[in-house]
């Protein structure tokens, strides 16, 4: 069996390359997470991804689809030789239908490019998540997606109409699930089911997503306070006054002297940082500022600035403290290296906790940092309660460490009636710790029906194996 010929043979050579420096390009995620691969590959229709999977079904090859491997668990790195499966030559958009009010199209589009092209209509698509850039519409799908905002749109699941998928079988059959229409009752959901089962189940290979009218206008307040205590009762008292802001982003007070310090920001305080932005209307901007605004300095907050606009906020910087959260981290852990040819390592992690909890946890892992003598950063979506605390380790010896703190972390999640996976998946990463959270919850169980929808699908378990389950 000469498997490069005979890909080439079903895609045109310009489709598959065994190039070892691509394969070792496309084998990489955006973390840690490195495999081998046999061939790269990149299908330009759902038809070319049912001979592909016809391909591997029928000579046991692995398949691992990608989308622009953005990912942080080895969610989409393969883990044994097989295909790489690129959808970056399938991005077309298919249709779009403003009144109706959802867009279809391939997976291999980025969400950043499907905005831009739905800002003519007026439109957009709401999940955004950090590297929205890069982040492509199939890989959101597969890891079930979120983003900055979240607290008022949610995740990937609750915007995906329908799907053509492609599953590993001997046909490498195609299904159509989902539709058009908002409201379908037809059996089993098995959209939802695809979404955020990480390339495991089935090949997404088209998606029909709901889009929302760009806002009329946005208001953006971002505020500092001495007490964290204080920063979550105005985060609960701006909840409890009618006002929905799909944006509330908290970054903890030694994580912004860390990014002040070492990246800077157009905007300058002291404390704990919270961001709140609201779409609303014209009328409504100065009763919604003058709101937010009473709230924030009723629970104490120290500093407060307001923008009027998107274009306003950036502007003045009010973003910059949140986006300079990852590039700060990374430029503090290099000015602490001892030696400029050591290196460092981040254990980010990705948990939930009902929003009431979010005082404990965050002294809880100030603990721990104490306890370790290691620096957590912390930043999260506070509207929701998703928090991404990170431990920087220097070491080699030390990380050992890192991973327990990861552990440790995640634990702390599960004891406040949390999760320890929020929007970024469990890939390989997780898959030890996804035993201990259903055990926990005394659900073993469920590990059991995950692993028989597997079967399903999957019977000869060549699709993305060794993740999740």
């Amino acid at each position: 069996m000469d498997v490069i010929r005979d890909l080439e043979a079903l895609l045109g050579p310009e489709n598959v390359s065994d190039d070892e420096l691509v394969i070792k390009l496309y084998s990489k995620d955006a973390w840690k997470f490195e495999g081998s691969a046999l061939v790269v590959v990149f299908p330009r229709s759902t038809e070319d991804v049912s001979k592909i999977v016809r391909y591997a079904y029928k000579n046991n090859l692995k398949v691992y689809p990608q989308g622009s491997a953005s990912e942080l668990v080895g969610s989409s790195t393969p883990s044994k030789d097989g295909i790489i499966l690129s959808f970056e030559r399938m991005k077309r958009i298919k249709e779009v239908d403003v009144v109706s009010s959802y867009i279809t199209v391939e997976p291999g589009i980025t969400i950043w490019e499907m905005n831009l092209f739905l800002a003519k209509y007026g439109y957009m698509f709401p999940v955004d998540p950090a590297s929205v850039k890069a982040a492509t519409v199939g890989g959101a799908l597969s890891t079930g997606a979120g983003g900055l905002m979240g607290a008022k749109y949610g995740t990937m699941k609750d915007w995906v109409l329908g799907m053509t998928v492609v599953l590993p079988d001997e046909n490498g059959t195609v299904l159509h699930i989902g539709g058009k229409t908002t409201k379908d009752r037809t059996g089993y959901d098995l959209v939802r089911l695809i979404v955020g089962s990480e390339g495991t189940l089935a090949i997404i290979t088209e998606a029909t997503l709901k889009i929302v009218p760009i806002p009329e206008a946005l208001v953006t307040v971002v505020a500092f306070f001495a007490s964290l205590e204080d920063l979550m009762n105005a985060v609960i008292e701006i909840k409890k006054n009618r006002i929905s802001p799909f944006m509330m982003e908290l970054i903890d007070s030694a994580t912004v002297r860390m990014i002040l310090e070492n990246i800077g920001s157009r905007i300058r305080g002291e404390g704990h940082y919270l961001m709140v932005s609201v779409d609303t209307t014209s009328e409504s901007i100065e009763r919604i500022l003058n709101t937010l605004e009473g709230i924030l300095r009723k629970n104490n907050a120290s500093q407060i600035f307001k923008a009027r606009s998107q274009a306003e906020a950036e502007e003045m910087g009010l973003l910059d403290i949140r986006r300079n959260l990852y590039p700060g981290m990374v430029l503090y852990a290099t000015s602490k290296l001892k030696d400029p040819t050591s290196s460092f390592y981040l254990y980010g992690e990705d948990i939930s906790v009902p929003p009431s909890k979010l005082v404990e946890a965050v002294k809880r892992f100030r603990e721990l940092e104490a306890k370790y003598g290691i620096p957590i950063t912390l930043g999260g979506h506070v509207g929701d309660g998703n928090l991404h605390p990170a431990a920087i380790v220097y070491e080699e010896e030390k990380k050992e460490i890192g991973e327990r703190i990861s552990a440790e972390i995640m634990d702390i999640a599960i004891s406040l009636g949390g999760t320890i996976s929020s929007e970024h998946g469990i890939g390989t990463l997780k898959k030890e710790k996804l035993k201990h959270y259903f055990e926990e919850r005394e659900s073993e169980k469920a590990l059991e029906i995950m692993r028989a929808i597997k079967k399903v699908f999957d019977p000869k378990g060549i699709l993305n194996p060794g993740k999740v389950i």
